[in-house]
């Protein structure tokens, strides 16, 4: 199959979920990528700061190939797990998930201006009694992270899928789509993939 992307690269940026590789052969075969590079780094925020900020994706995302044709961020289900403040839209304060998030895109489309740069939200979760429903030390629901990523992307005029409101992974169906209400198994990783693949043909 020929799409726009074939031979093109594609940079993944993201957490565990990125990290395991599970979509991303999927959408390569279908969109024809030539190469694809993951970037994930499980059990890591996007917001900087703590125990695990050598992986924190603000700081990882500004180290990525400048060359890359298309690149994705899959973030912010940790940092609500994490209790990361969510901060104000407008503001590069990296301690914060939407200065974090606004750094590294500034970051990137200034390296790479021609990439096509796009956001997915969190999906939804129901692992160790973070749910959705949970509200976290910082005060956020996993809602919260997931509109704000909306809202960024509306400030830098970039494509948002929105997994958190549309890809089907809730309390009924996540026993079906991961293996412990957070990490997909490999239905979770298609059903994820038959998201991607439309959503990255449109850009």
């Amino acid at each position: 199959m020929s799409s726009k992307w074939t031979g093109k690269s594609w940079g993944t940026l993201g957490d565990s979920i990125t990290e395991a590789g599970g979509y991303q052969p999927l959408v390569q075969a279908e969109l024809g990528f030539a190469r694809v590079v993951n970037y994930g780094k499980s059990g890591c925020t996007m917001t900087a700061g703590g125990e695990r900020d050598y992986g924190a994706t603000t700081h990882i995302g500004k180290a990525i190939d400048t060359s890359l044709d298309c690149v994705t961020i899959f973030a912010g289900v940790n940092d609500f797990r994490l209790d990361k403040p969510l901060g104000e839209l407008g503001t590069g304060d990296i301690y914060t998930f939407y200065g974090a998030y606004a750094s590294v895109i500034e970051d990137i489309l200034t390296k790479n201006p021609a990439c096509r740069l796009s956001l997915w939200t969190p999906l939804q979760r129901d692992k160790d009694q973070y749910d959705i429903f949970y509200v976290n030390a910082a005060g956020h629901r996993l809602s919260d992270y997931a509109d704000a990523v909306v809202a960024i992307g509306r400030r830098y005029a970039l494509p948002v899928l929105d997994l958190y409101a549309e890809s089907g992974f809730n309390s009924w169906t996540l026993p079906h789509f991961t293996s412990d209400g957070l990490h997909p198994n490999e239905t979770g990783h298609r059903r994820i993939a038959d998201m991607v693949v439309p959503f990255l043909n449109r850009l």
